[in-house]
């Protein structure tokens, strides 16, 4: 395990998000058009990472078991982010941009919520990407590495305008997307520690982070994105995201 790398990793995560906090403070205000635009292509991107990134990966490496540790991890995956969703409030119920939904809820609780909503689904992204290095193919690792990144920063701008209709400060704001940033970046090197610890159980890791990321692209990012009248556009935007990964690992990889 290359720690420095996976350091590096974990901070390039974390600031990906605050670049995002700070493009969306700059814009402030994004039309559903664009914001589900945004959204569909940062869904292909997460898509193409944990199919091609880690699923597929985890499928190849060899062993009796192989197979089934895969479906198990993804489904476990899955199941977790899913019982997490029960205890906090869904994503895309809570970073719409309808301002009349958000205009009197400035009550501190509500913006609490609001946070574990998002930390919930940003853990086991820095968990997908720390567990990537138990390929130990750079072209696997950049893939959902870069593809993580690149979903965090529209991710991040499109969550800003709910934050503050809310009554969120500016300075709050990006005092919330430094602890999610950290939130992220602990779930990176917890995901390398995993994959220290043994090998055996490789293939489960990697699919069962693969999982989690599947459960959110379907059950928040695309919902979020074909519910204000912008499917088409949302749809071919996330296909033009997992063609760019699929590219992108096939240049890394090369």
């Amino acid at each position: 395990m290359n720690w420095q790398m996976l350091l590096l990793a974990a901070c390039g995560l974390g600031l990906s998000t605050v670049a995002g906090t700070v493009g969306g403070l700059l814009v402030k205000k994004v039309p559903h058009k664009y914001n589900d635009v945004i959204l569909g292509a940062a869904s292909g991107i997460m898509l193409g990472a944990a199919i091609l990134g880690l699923i597929s990966p985890a499928a190849e490496i060899g062993g009796k078991y192989t197979l089934l540790l895969v479906a198990a991890g993804v489904l476990a995956g899955a199941s977790l982010v899913s019982i997490l969703d029960r205890i906090t409030p869904h994503l895309h119920r809570l970073a719409g941009l309808d301002g009349e939904e958000h205009k009197h809820n400035g009550s501190i609780s509500k913006i609490l919520l609001f946070v574990s909503a998002i930390a919930i689904h940003k853990f086991p992204e820095g968990l997908a990407a720390g567990v990537s290095f138990g390929t130990g193919m750079t072209g696997d690792i950049l893939t959902v590495v870069g593809g993580i990144a690149l979903q965090n920063i529209p991710e991040a701008m499109v969550i800003v305008s709910p934050l503050l209709t809310a009554g969120v400060s500016i300075k709050r704001t990006l005092c919330i997307s430094l602890a999610i940033a950290f939130i992220s970046m602990a779930g990176t090197v917890l995901g390398g520690l995993l994959v220290n610890i043994t090998n055996a159980i490789l293939p489960f890791i990697l699919s069962f982070a693969g999982g989690t990321m599947l459960y959110v692209v379907s059950d928040e990012m695309i919902p979020e994105t074909h519910s204000h009248g912008f499917e088409k556009a949302a749809t071919f935007s996330m296909i033009a995201g997992f063609l760019f990964i699929l590219v992108m690992q096939k240049v890394l990889g090369a």
